[in-house]
């Protein structure tokens, strides 16, 4: 067994949490931060994540690469990596037993041949012998899906659907199978909840890329196996994700009535869970024009957001802070401002949202900033519209997401009444330059 990193843990505890006064930094606020600081100092994008940390602080992972140590030795407050217990793994010598004439013949004959033909390189990255399940899965295996769907899921935050859904489809394939093998039953509803999770970070990715049937029928599979467990906290996590995905799609009924399908058991779920799908109503409301009951579903989830307390949330809920439920809550009041109610207030909360989300949740801020911009440019102020709207742009730029690049058409759309104004014109011609491009 691992020797537990005593040293790495105390420092984080002797660092004051930033979100709750009193209590001591979580290992999801230290990567948060870490994950900034190696952004901000080093002007790298990284994917440190609670997970990680707690395998750190376990023992399990003894010398992390060299911008987490950097980052951790920043942030904790610390001169050396001894002081965060971190010690340099024992080299091994290498032995090499190949000639140079076979080490010339086998690159010859791999890269060769591709050179050649460079249609090759699909098949010699095909695989003709699948991962297997195993033949009784064990907590291990559990574990192992979870982390894979945090991982990926917080790759689709800082760079969107594009460049990972292929990727996660093959795992959820692969993890899928886990609930055909033999499995004890004590832990069969961690199992169910673990490949619902993955099968929600798939079906969100594909509605971000558009893949709108593989999202409903992913969505379908994650419900299944969240009623299948029991698990009432992803039930609603995955409902509020369809309804979304149903408002997005121009069926806001829809996603009304998957909301309230979520808040049947409203009791049984925790104020950030209720905060995301009271935002959600309120999407769907101000959509359907219905005034008087956003603003009230508004009230509601502020409520509700107000009671939050981070560490008592779930992993997959730890992304809904301040700056998240200030977009939502924004988002549904742009349909409101839009027709020339509640301008001020939809500002300022897609404000805050755009000054809240950090690098991590680069997509999430890109989408706000936009909408802050349409709104802006849509009230008359094009020359603060256009600054706020090349920021967006910016942000816009390191994501691929078919959602933002939606976004900015709108934004496109609202400045075209100002195309004389050279900034606006400027950012006119970027956006169309971005969405071409990508």
């Amino acid at each position: 067994m691992p020797e537990p990193n005593t040293q790495l843990r105390q420092a984080r505890e002797r660092v004051e949490s930033p979100n709750v006064a009193g209590e001591v930094l979580s290992r999801q606020e230290l990567a948060d931060m870490v994950n900034a600081w190696i952004y901000q100092h080093l002007s790298r994008r990284v994917c440190l994540s609670a997970n990680y940390i707690g395998k750190m602080e376990r023992g399990v992972l003894r010398w992390p690469n060299d911008d987490y140590r950097k980052g951790l030795r920043a942030v904790l407050g610390v001169k050396t990596d001894g002081d965060l217990g971190f010690r340099r793994p024992r080299r091994v010598p290498m032995v090499i037993t190949a000639t140079d004439k076979d080490r010339k013949d086998f690159l010859h004959a791999a890269f060769g041949a591709v050179t050649e033909a460079g249609h090759r390189f699909i098949e010699l990255a095909a695989s003709n012998e699948p991962t297997r399940p195993p033949s009784v899965v064990s907590a291990a295996d559990i574990e192992a899906v979870r982390n894979i769907a945090e991982v990926f899921s917080t790759w689709d935050h800082v760079y969107g659907s594009g460049l990972v859904r292929e990727a996660v489809n093959s795992q959820l394939r692969h993890s899928v199978e886990l609930l055909g093998a033999r499995c004890p039953e004590r832990l069969q509803p961690d199992l169910y909840s673990a490949v619902g999770f993955l099968g929600l970070v798939s079906a969100f990715m594909a509605f971000d890329a558009y893949a709108h049937k593989d999202a409903r029928r992913m969505f379908r599979l994650a419900l299944a196996c969240a009623e299948e467990s029991g698990n009432w906290h992803l039930r609603a996590k995955v409902l509020s994700s369809m309804a979304r995905q149903a408002i997005w799609c121009g069926d806001p009924d829809t996603g009304l009535t998957l909301v309230e399908l979520a808040l049947v058991r409203a009791d049984r779920l925790t104020p950030a869970e209720r905060a995301m799908l009271l935002a959600a109503r309120a999407r769907a409301l101000a959509k359907l024009g219905r005034t008087q009951e956003t603003l009230s579903a508004v009230g509601m989830a502020d409520q509700e957001f107000g009671r939050l307390k981070t560490d008592e949330e779930l992993s997959w809920m730890r992304y809904y802070d301040t700056a998240q439920h200030a977009g939502d809550t924004g988002h549904a009041l742009f349909d409101l401002a839009i027709r020339g109610q509640f301008v001020g207030e939809a500002s300022r909360r897609l404000s805050a949202a755009v000054a809240g989300h950090g690098d991590v949740y680069v997509r999430s801020r890109a989408i706000s900033g936009t909408k802050l911009a349409s709104l802006t440019m849509a009230v008359g102020d094009p020359e603060q519209a256009t600054a706020i709207g090349a920021q967006a742009l910016r942000d816009a730029g390191t994501v691929r997401s078919r959602r933002a690049a939606d976004d900015l058409r709108e934004l496109h759309r609202f400045a075209a009444p100002y195309e004389r104004i050279p900034e606006v014109s400027e950012l006119r011609h970027r956006i169309t330059g971005l969405i071409s491009g990508s």
